[in-house]
């Protein structure tokens, strides 16, 4: 970090800080900016300390009357200062913090300082969260402690219960090794002290925090900690940068859906009583204020909803907190325009291994994309630490809360001036896999396979609702608001942007647990069936069971035929693909495994798999998978999903292989679970031309059909750290041209700087390029009479069957021309039209076969 050279506190004060001189004795001495002290005293009570901290964890914290508590007794719960840090210079330095013991059971607990703390990536925010370092204080026992030393003598029982002074100063001897005190005191009454303590310069380099280490071998204990008061640093080794802070505004998401934007900003949790966000735009030189909306208190997001807009400029926004002088600012980028192509960004799966992520942030960045798409796991249950906390509905939900913000402190420059949607998947809602049978609470006991092989949610309903509100709220409107069981509200819908037309799903919501569809000599576990010898396999098809639930079917139904809003291009959403694109060793009766399997060398062909029937995947259950598949390719769809941990480019096929459209999951941003693709191939497998022996015409576990056009599969790379480059971990870009109406998927490897490696940075396979017209290739058994629109260009055409009623497909032309296929003998109708103008010619008794004109004349038809 460079020094600041900067004299006052005028940097200082915009960062929430403030400084006293009396405090460090110097008051005619001019406050050196990286100085700290802390202005505890000036804000009210709640459980967020501020923008200038990082609370480990966040609902372990709390100010409280003027200072800062720990309100549980837990293992390293600590508060890291983001501002300041003991720079590399060898000069002298001090801190001191107040603090209280608020109960005598204490035991050994260590309450004090950390410092030198370092992260596992070099960067403030990696070291707020995972920083390790010295350890230093005063031990519940009376004792102090300083590195691996303890004081001989103890403060008494009777001075334990009163408000001390913790100071700690250190003082080079030379450049390489520091001389450290820590005194303790009762007003000017020093109690203990440890001086000469000799350390090497490198050991103090570092994060500061403080600390309450608990002696406890439970996960918390519900019970009051300690008390910190007037938090001091000074010296020239401080290196300060105001800048370093995070918050009370978090960050903020949008969608623009035809002319109405809803942005979602996302706040820390700010203290009792309503709090509201303005919301400004910039005109000119000049900020006005557009609208104000209020804070929900539960979910801590301030919801704007901006009707009419027309903009077709990047117009700045700016957020900010009624009675904070902190902002956050982003800007609005137009919709599309009809013949405009774009880039989105595919993103899933993230793990905690790389934060902050800086590098995955600037190259994404790199690729100056349109819309940002996070299809889920945006977080894992051990993002941060800790695990998950359940002991309440309040904690839980502060919980949640801390991981969510940290994924928004990696990627929210990707999505600060651009649309973004990110819709949450099973880790988002704290499960491993997810079956949630409209919304019924799983088994409150056992073990966690237990609870979620029994369907539904393990979470309180309220708090799913919470974190769909974060997550989706910004989303255009539901399109059936109604909730599911116990009041968990719903969102997927259609998303208009441009000449593109999306559709979100959720894909667990309605989801059927195999647990209930199988019987139960199967087994099931997680997903698995672990008997052996159950070999009955009309449950893999399982009619009875629903994937995406009768209403999100009768959605889609209707999204595929409505090209209103002049839509060109239909892509569906979703978390996972409609398929099982994984292998096991054989035998395998569970996927416990993946994490501890060998990673092999490039070059190297594993095997001995077998495909896997993991039904937590979209290819379970068959039936309704094929009906899923069946419904989006009528509106000649593409589908991008996530949730895999395996990028791989499919082609669908229901009734026959490469019968339905293209589906693209993407890599995961930081993989937790590296699943891979080895099929055992047979004899007569025939690879895709010139694509590796892996490629080709399969059916997955369940007998759904797909077509492997790519797929990037754990490799060795030679890169540290391993656990982040081996896993075949990074993200997708889709080029969209709506004029030609091809689809470029690109799939870039994590470690590859796309400034620099545009050769070699994508995995074997990619890019792949396909046209909209490919998105249902489905053998014609014969086509109609060429149709001509002879007044307007790019018309809707729909087909139907007038024997049973049933929509064929439905889609927008390119040009005028088209020859429609149908797939069977019978009398058809083609509907040509207009529908954002409400203009429809029908074109009846169409036949085929036998019965069909000798002479097929081009049927030409007038709109206007």
């Amino acid at each position: 970090m460079k020094r600041r050279k900067f004299i006052g506190n005028t940097l200082l004060a915009s960062a929430g800080l403030t400084l006293s001189n009396a405090a460090f004795g110097r008051r005619n001495a001019l406050v050196r900016v990286d100085d700290y002290a802390s202005d505890w005293h000036q804000k009210g009570d709640g459980t967020w300390i501020g923008e200038a901290f990082w609370a480990n964890r966040l609902q372990d914290w709390r100010m409280e009357k003027g200072g800062v508590e720990t309100v549980i007794r837990g293992k390293n719960r600590s508060l890291a200062l983001l501002t300041h840090e003991l720079g590399k210079a060898s000069e002298p330095f001090s801190m001191q913090v107040d603090l209280q013991f608020l109960d005598k059971k204490l035991d050994k607990d260590l309450v004090g300082f950390r410092i030198g703390n370092v992260g596992r990536i070099d960067d403030y925010r990696s070291t707020a969260i995972y920083g390790k370092g010295m350890r230093l204080g005063l031990l519940g026992n009376g004792k102090l402690l300083l590195g691996q030393k303890q004081s001989d003598e103890r403060v008494s029982e009777s001075d334990l219960s009163k408000k001390l002074t913790l100071q700690l100063s250190g003082k080079p001897i030379h450049s390489d090794l520091y001389a450290l005190q820590l005194t303790v005191s009762e007003g000017r009454r020093q109690l203990l002290e440890i001086k000469g303590y000799l350390v090497g310069n490198k050991e103090i380099i570092g994060g500061i925090a403080l600390l309450h280490d608990a002696d406890t071998e439970l996960q918390q204990e519900l019970q009051p900690g300690v008390r910190f008061e007037r938090f001091l640093l000074r010296g020239t080794k401080l290196v300060g940068d105001p800048s370093r802070t995070f918050g009370p505004i978090m960050f903020a998401q949008y969608t623009l859906d035809k002319q109405t934007i809803k942005l979602s900003a996302q706040l820390a949790p700010i203290g009792a009583g309503a709090q509201r966000v303005d919301l400004f735009i910039k005109e000119g030189k000049d900020w006005k204020k557009l609208d104000t909306a209020q804070v929900d208190p539960v979910s801590r997001v301030a919801a704007f909803r901006i009707s009419d807009w027309l903009a077709t400029t990047p117009i700045p926004y700016k957020l900010q907190l009624q009675g904070h002088g902190s902002s956050y600012e982003g800007s609005f980028a137009p919709a599309p325009t009809a013949d405009q192509p774009v880039k989105l960004g595919l993103f899933s799966c993230n793990c905690d291994h790389g934060f902050p992520d800086t590098d995955l942030r600037s190259h994404i960045l790199y690729h100056n994309i349109d819309a940002a798409l996070f299809l889920g796991d945006q977080f894992y249950e051990g993002t941060g630490g800790f695990g998950v906390e359940e002991t309440s509905l309040d904690r839980s939900i502060l919980d949640y809360l801390r991981k969510w913000y940290q994924f928004g402190w990696s990627y929210r420059d990707v999505f600060r001036h651009i649309p973004c949607v990110s819709i949450p998947d099973d880790h988002d809602v704290y499960h491993g896999n997810l079956w949630g049978e409209e919304g019924k609470e799983a088994l409150k006991e056992g073990a966690a396979y237990v609870r979620q092989d029994s369907g539904g949610y393990k979470m309180h309903p309220e708090w799913v609702t919470m974190v769909q509100q974060t997550q989706a709220s910004h989303l255009p409107d539901a399109y059936d608001p109604t909730p599911v069981k116990n009041g968990v509200s719903v969102y997927y819908t259609d998303w208009n942007w441009g000449p593109y037309s999306f559709a979100i799903l959720e894909d667990r919501k309605f989801k059927s647990a195999p647990q209930h569809i199988f019987p139960k000599e199967a087994g099931i576990q997680n997903g698995f069936i672990t008997n052996p010898d159950f070999k009955d396999e009309t449950y893999l098809n399982a009619p009875n069971a629903e994937l995406l639930g009768s209403r999100q079917e009768q959605f889609l139904e209707n999204w595929v035929a409505d090209w209103k809003h002049g839509a060109r291009m239909k892509i569906v959403l979703s978390q996972t693909n409609f398929c099982t694109v994984a292998t096991l060793p054989k035998g395998s009766l569970g996927d416990s495994m993946v994490p501890k399997l060998e990673i092999p060398e490039l070059g190297t062909y594993v095997a001995g798999d077998d495909m896997t029937r993991d039904m937590d995947s979209n290819g379970w259950p068959h039936s309704k998978r094929n009906k899923a598949v069946d419904i989006i390719r009528r509106g000649y769809t593409l589908h991008l999903a996530g949730d895999q941990h395996i990028a791989s480019v499919v082609r669908y096929g229901v009734d026959s292989h490469d019968d339905a459209g293209f589906a693209f999951a993407g890599p995961a941003l930081n993989n937790i679970f590296p699943r891979r693709w080895w099929p055992d191939l047979p004899k007569d497998h025939q690879p895709l031309p010139g694509k590796p022996s892996y490629t080709g015409k399969f059916e997955d576990g369940f007998k759904n059909k797909i077509t492997l056009h790519a797929v990037a599969s754990p490799r060795k790379t030679g890169l540290e750290p391993a656990i982040i480059h081996d896993r075949a971990t990074g993200y997708g870009i889709v080029k969209i041209d709506p004029t030609t109406r091809d689809i470029t998927m690109e799939c870039w490897k994590r470690s590859a700087d796309p400034a620099k490696d545009q050769a070699n940075g994508q995995y074997d396979g990619w890019p792949i390029t396909v046209n909209q017209f490919d998105n249902y290739d489905r053998q014609a058994f014969e086509y109609l009479p060429e149709l001509e629109v002879v007044d307007q260009q790019d018309a809707v055409v729909q087909v139907l069957n007038e024997g049973n009623g049933e929509v064929l497909y439905t889609l927008r032309l390119v040009g005028d021309k088209f020859r429609a296929k149908v797939f069977e003998e019978g009398s058809y109708t083609l509907r040509v039209g207009d529908p954002d103008k409400g203009i429809w010619k029908e074109l009846k008794g169409l036949k085929t076969g036998k019965k069909r004109r000798r002479k097929q004349k081009t049927l030409k038809v007038r709109l206007a």
